[in-house]
């Protein structure tokens, strides 16, 4: 069985990150969605709900998808090598949405075989979700703007009740 690791802060998870895992689980046997605390990010949702969500968007997705069905979720407590080896995964899937991103991940994905010999996947990113960032949503919900489209059911309510917002 091939196992593979998509991973990220998921602070919160959007229809892109979400995009990415399906089309993982589509290509591998098993997919384990790592949420990572990210020390250079301040995160607004704990690792718990963040689970709890990613969870929750892919037992809906798996309604319809049974690929879904494989995809497991899994806090990451450390680095993401020892992650991947507890796992035992051959590899890392990460989603691109351009070449920012691709400037940012190129030096973990090269980290991360140093240390561990573990490779890394780009997937591009689908171009509806391009423009889709965990903190650009935060910063919408922040000001009152919608963002429904852009994140799996449940998230928008999870952001208004973290930033004291009324439900509405």
């Amino acid at each position: 069985m091939t196992t593979v690791v998509c991973p990220g802060s998921f602070d919160p998870i959007t229809l892109g990150h979400l995009d990415i895992v399906r089309r993982a689980a589509s290509m591998f046997d098993d997919v384990v969605v790592g949420i990572a605390k990210n020390p250079g990010k301040s995160g607004l949702l704990d690792l718990e709900t963040r689970a709890e969500l990613v969870r929750a968007a892919v037992f809906t997705v798996a309604q319809t998808e049974p690929a879904m069905s494989r995809v497991r979720v899994a806090v990451v407590p450390g680095l993401l090598v020892d992650f991947c080896r507890e796992v035992e995964a051959v590899a890392v899937v990460k989603g691109l949405r351009g070449g920012g991103d691709f400037d940012a991940e190129q030096p973990m994905a090269l980290m991360n075989r140093h240390l561990s010999g573990v490779e890394t996947i780009f997937l591009p990113g689908d171009q509806r979700y391009a423009h889709v960032a965990s903190s650009l949503v935060k910063d919408i919900v922040r000001h009152g703007g919608p963002v429904d489209d852009l994140v799996p059911a449940g998230v928008v309510a999870a952001l208004r009740s973290a930033l004291g917002q009324p439900a509405g």
